[in-house]
């Protein structure tokens, strides 16, 4: 679910047309309407809610943003009511925002005497994954992750690891969030909103815009795929801490060089085997060309790469999941899709993204996901 299509295969119809999905503000009230734009899922919180019977007192646009793509991979994935409660399925989930998307009627249940909203439950970070519990009376592990915008990329990691490691036989992972007041003013606090759209990895890039969306995925054990359809699998996943700064990552680009290369490490691969990368490619000054300089001290020779956040903006919390279904996608189609809005390569690297739709003989996919204070995650993904 996200600016350019409501199912996966609109989205992917959209990536392989280039579409951009970034515009002015159509449904979001705020003060940067026509000024700044933005990500935005053009059908109205209450039209989700009826399209998805999701009508329960304190539901947020967030939460109903993630029924969506929750009950999407649900349907495709096959799996029976009683697989879905079974104790040995687990259901990870990641925002960064969660119920604050309600910004003033947080403000205004913060500062008022009587009892409170009907969205009192609904603030926390973890309400998102507690409604889909409730909503399909999940019995088994339901974590909540929140490491800012690798967020849903941590929790597919996450429920690789409790299959791993026998705690569980199936994880349903993934992220949401929408659009904020709370993300965008502290975005614009930092000065990295772009005035236009935004342009990854291009010399004369301005910021980047916010997003809003969510994508969950099914995780299974090998042993229990047998006959079904399988699109991937997860072959390697890394993650590191840059701890540079609060919201910057070090020049030579530390963070992301260790998850990548401890992803490559567990798929049991070299560098040179992967064909694309789904980069992070935020369209920030620091970004960009870190990850680049990243890019460049692992593979010496990068192989293709492009940021789809130039499609669909940054949406944070479900960047990882969102960009995971792509990098399946392309494996599964065999096509890498264009860097939108790229017309100069950045002065120090010379990197130069995928600028047009193309087929390309593919193995192995890396997504890399970078959040604030260094929280750096690569994952892998290999063709079946």
């Amino acid at each position: 679910m996200s600016a350019i299509g409501d199912r996966v295969d609109a989205n992917r119809t959209s990536l392989m047309r280039g579409t951009c999905g970034i515009s002015t503000l159509q449904l979001f009230p705020s003060r940067f309407s026509g000024i700044m734009p933005f990500g935005e899922i053009k059908t109205s919180t209450a039209d989700l809610q009826a399209i998805w019977q999701a009508n329960e007192p304190g539901v947020t646009r967030t939460m109903v943003l993630a029924c969506a793509a929750f009950e999407e991979a649900l349907a495709d994935s096959g799996l029976t009511v009683a697989q879905i409660q079974s104790p040995r399925t687990a259901l990870i989930g990641a925002s960064t925002v969660g119920g604050m998307c309600l910004t003033d009627e947080l403000y205004h249940d913060s500062n008022k005497a009587e009892n409170g909203s009907e969205y009192l439950s609904s603030y926390d970070c973890a309400s998102v994954t507690l409604y889909l519990q409730a909503r399909h009376k999940m019995l088994g592990i339901v974590n909540t992750i929140n490491t800012a915008c690798s967020s849903s990329a941590n929790a597919i990691l996450f429920g690789a690891r409790l299959i791993r490691n026998g705690i569980v036989s199936k994880a349903i992972v993934g992220g949401a969030d929408s659009l904020a007041k709370f993300t965008i003013n502290g975005f614009n606090a930092l000065h990295i909103l772009a005035p236009e759209v935004c342009k990854p990895f291009d010399q004369n890039r301005k910021g980047l815009n916010l997003g809003e969306g969510a994508a969950f995925l099914v995780l299974e054990k090998e042993a229990d795929v047998i006959g079904k359809k399988v699109y991937a699998e997860l072959t390697g996943f890394g993650n590191s801490s840059d701890a540079y700064h609060p919201s910057s990552l070090s020049e030579q680009g530390d963070g992301p060089y260790l998850s990548m290369k401890e992803a490559l490490i567990g798929a049991n691969i070299a560098a040179s085997e992967i064909g694309f990368i789904n980069a992070h490619g935020t369209g920030t000054e620091n970004n960009d060309e870190v990850e680049s300089k990243a890019m460049l001290r692992l593979f010496n020779e990068p192989p293709p790469f492009a940021s789809t956040k130039s499609n669909i903006g940054h949406t944070l919390g479900a960047a990882g999941a969102i960009e995971a279904v792509y990098s399946i996608l392309n494996l599964e189609h065999q096509e890498v899709y264009p860097a939108l809005n790229f017309t100069q390569p950045i002065a120090a690297t010379g990197m130069k993204p995928v600028q047009a739709y193309q087929s390309m003989a593919l193995k192995h996919v890396m997504s890399n996901s970078f959040g604030f204070g260094g929280n750096c995650t690569s994952l892998i993904f290999s063709k079946v």
